[in-house]
């Protein structure tokens, strides 16, 4: 299929650009919207991958692309850059996370229910070690009753990692969520609807942390640590067989590919109000969420910085 990248913010499009080549589709194009790289960076970017056309507008990519890959650091823009290409009938990637906020994620609800092909997310969901695990025998592994996940870097576009391994492993039906507090990172419990417990160990430390999980089943206890080279080939192998329509069959139902967005959400609501538990199917539109224009401008800002090495 023709693809056509969507804002050109972090090291995804170059490091995925080789991989959909190989897999036998065609970079037609690109387009930034400026939230991070000066104007020009297009260009450039365009010429470094040998990719063809800068396209002046989303209108105009919707005409000529198959599949549309949005990057935008500012997750707060995914409904509307994905909506001209979902006007066009067009597949639609977008990378994690999802959407910050309730009403966003209802829309590509609304538009998968639609039978738009769009999905996308975090890699983890779909990482190579959480795919064998869940390959073995259930005989063999048992079910998960307890998982606990985490990463470091920051509590939601780096956190939603974390959040989306717990549900690649746990499976849907997370059902609520809340915060345990503060010590070296924030500590989130999370529950589902058959009695399953996860924790979640996110945000900010000192120095870097793999992404991790350990699960615990009837069987074993299993640590399972994340191979970070692999994990845009995991991404790209689940979803773009779907996108080019090669399968009718969504890696990950919408429904279910929201939830650690959600529970993101829930549970930043738990720790603002008392620690509680939240319940996802409670939110509301009006409950605030995670700011993707401030997060873009702060990656701006660490990218430009004089102490970055590489823009």
């Amino acid at each position: 299929m023709k693809i056509g990248h969507v804002d050109l913010d972090t090291s995804h499009p170059s490091s995925w650009i080789p991989i959909e080549r190989e897999k036998g589709h065609e970079v037609v194009g690109v387009w930034d919207g400026g939230s991070v790289h000066p104007p020009g960076y297009a260009k450039t970017f365009a010429g470094e991958h040998d990719i063809p056309r800068v396209f002046e507008s989303l209108e105009e990519m919707a005409s000529e692309v198959d599949c549309a890959i949005i990057h935008s650091c500012d997750w707060d823009t995914h409904v509307e850059k994905a909506r001209p290409f979902i006007d066009a009938g067009n597949a639609v990637l977008i990378d994690k996370p999802v959407a910050g906020n309730v009403r966003d994620l209802r829309q590509f609800q609304a538009w998968a229910a639609q039978g738009a092909r769009v999905t996308g997310g975090s890699a983890l969901r779909f990482c190579r070690e959480v795919r064998e695990w869940l390959s073995l025998p259930l005989a063999e592994r048992g079910r998960p009753h307890t998982v606990f996940c985490g990463c470091a870097v920051d509590e939601f576009n780096y956190g939603i990692h974390a959040y989306s391994m717990l549900s690649g492993i746990m499976g849907p039906g997370l059902q609520c969520v809340r915060h345990l507090g503060t010590g070296v990172q924030r500590r989130i419990q999370a529950a589902w609807d058959d009695g399953q417990m996860g924790f979640l160990a996110i945000g900010r430390l000192e120095g870097w942390l793999p992404f991790y999980g350990t699960i615990v089943t009837e069987k074993a206890a299993t640590l399972l640590p994340v191979d970070h080279n692999q994990l845009y080939r995991a991404l790209l192998d689940a979803t773009l067989p779907y996108l080019a329509g090669e399968t009718a069959i969504a890696p990950v139902p919408m429904d279910d590919l929201i939830e650690p967005e959600l529970a993101a959400i829930a549970a930043r609501k738990s720790w603002l109000g008392g620690d509680g538990w939240v319940r996802l199917d409670e939110l509301q539109e009006s409950d605030e969420g995670y700011h993707g224009a401030a997060f873009a401008e702060e990656y701006k800002s660490t990218k430009y910085s004089p102490q970055s090495s590489q823009p």
